[in-house]
């Protein structure tokens, strides 16, 4: 099965277990270790995660707000590199579908055809990149196609409408559809027009939409379900309660169970 074949079957489980939506944590990895965040990531899969966003720590991430840049230096410091976030992925692939956040520049470094086949070497399903641009993204998308790799790009609520046809028309794997304007980041409550946001993304694409930034709440997350989001991006709060809890394993674990939870039919209704 491909990555691709990986995600897609991801989301219809998803959907056939009687979750509204699928449930995406995000994973720093090397935060605060390279083996804690192995754990992590295995606890995610227990605490009923559908697919994980795997974060390739980098120095200048920017789309990410302070407590996901605070990880990634954090990491960095601890001496986080890609192939042990790879490493990481590998654990983690076994049980649950990854897609992993890398920035260019680590990814250039290595040269594209290498770093692709590393991804496809430690079973990830997916590749984000945040600064990668539409009109530089051929070659990239070429690189993943012919691995089986899904490249998923992103589309904020500013995106033009024929850019986010052309972003959506060639979205692999689902379409990362950011809710709001900013980095991301917990907000004590979501902008407006969610159902309008996230109609707008899946008239552009084939793809299940999945929204992230934002949310950090069960209830947001049950609200983005509602507004009709296939797959619901958990970030910065699990980050958060991994930095601040004595045991961050079973933090985010709890954490996340009372997401999916949430995202149960007749959940908070």
């Amino acid at each position: 099965m491909t990555g691709i074949e990986r995600i897609a079957e991801a989301f219809a489980s998803a959907r056939a277990s009687g979750r509204r939506a699928a449930l995406m944590p995000y994973l720093m990895g090397g935060f605060p270790t390279l083996e804690t965040s192995r754990r992590i990531g295995l606890a995610y899969a227990e605490a009923g995660a559908d697919l994980i966003e795997l974060g390739v720590p980098f120095s200048d991430p920017l789309a990410d707000g302070p407590v996901i840049h605070a990880a990634a230096t954090a990491a960095l410091r601890a001496g986080a590199t890609v192939p042990g976030v790879l490493g990481v992925c590998g654990a983690i692939a076994e049980r649950v579908p990854v897609v992993v956040m890398c920035y260019c520049n680590p990814i250039l470094a290595r040269g594209l055809e290498r770093f692709a086949d590393e991804l496809v070497a430690s079973g990830a399903s997916g590749l984000i990149v945040p600064d990668l641009p539409l009109e530089e993204s051929s070659s990239t998308l070429a690189v993943c196609e012919a691995r089986g790799l899904a490249l998923v790009p992103l589309v904020a609520p500013t995106t033009p409408d024929e850019r986010l046809a052309r972003i959506g028309a060639g979205a692999r794997g689902f379409l990362y559809t950011v809710s709001l304007t900013g980095t991301t980041g917990e907000r004590t409550s979501l902008d407006g027009g969610l159902d309008a946001i996230i109609a707008r993304a899946a008239a552009s694409t084939e793809v299940p939409v999945a929204l992230g930034f934002g949310i950090g709440t069960p209830e947001q997350a049950a609200a983005a379900a509602a507004a009709g989001a296939d797959g619901v991006i958990v970030g910065t709060r699990l980050v958060r309660a991994a930095t601040e809890a004595p045991d961050p394993v079973a933090a985010v674990a709890d954490l996340l169970s009372a997401f999916s939870t949430a995202l149960q039919d007749g959940a908070l209704s």
